[in-house]
């Protein structure tokens, strides 16, 4: 009776979890599965992330940008996200004013966000995407939580690219 029980308390949430993740899916993650991204992986992940470039190439059909790169800025205290856009209307929904950008750290799980600053605004470019053309926006990294050599996941909306490596400062200046 009591394994009776167990396999229909089964039966009833396998199908509950499967709709989740048909949801997940075709409506971007929830704000509250994001969050729980960081001690869970409930998140769509970018389809086969096996390879850097298995991921370049997902990102290029399906979003219509290149990665330029990730990277250490203002001596550590920013992280700058760059990427060049190759198709304008794939590309629209990461210089949306009303998506709130994420850059995770994959092993702490800190969730950084782009800041605003009072004359400026969000330190994120949000014209309309144009072919050919850089852009990038920069998270706040105030307690220096992610450094050089981390891998971060950045999520944009639906959006959502992982394992890119954060590098290092271009030219650091030291005094002599």
């Amino acid at each position: 009776m009591l394994l009776a029980g167990f396999l229909a308390s089964s039966i009833l949430l396998v199908p509950a979890t499967a709709q989740e993740a048909r949801h997940e899916t075709d409506h971007g993650p929830s704000p509250s599965t994001l969050v729980s991204s960081t001690s869970t992986s409930k998140t769509p992940r970018t389809p086969a992330a096996t390879s850097s470039a298995n991921r370049d190439l997902y990102v290029r059909r399906r979003w219509g940008v290149e990665i330029a790169g990730v990277r250490e800025v203002s001596s550590g205290s920013l992280i700058r996200f760059s990427y060049r856009v190759l198709d304008a209307g794939k590309a629209k929904e990461l210089n949306d004013k009303k998506v709130e950008p994420h850059l995770i750290d994959e092993t702490s799980g800190v969730m950084l966000q782009i800041p605003v600053m009072e004359k400026v605004g969000q330190l994120r470019q949000t014209a309309t995407a144009e072919a050919g053309r850089e852009y990038w926006m920069v998270f706040s990294n105030k307690g220096r939580y992610v450094k050089a050599g981390d891998r971060v996941d950045v999520v944009i909306g639906k959006f959502r690219v992982d394992g890119l490596v954060v590098e290092g400062l271009l030219n650091p200046i030291h005094p002599n």
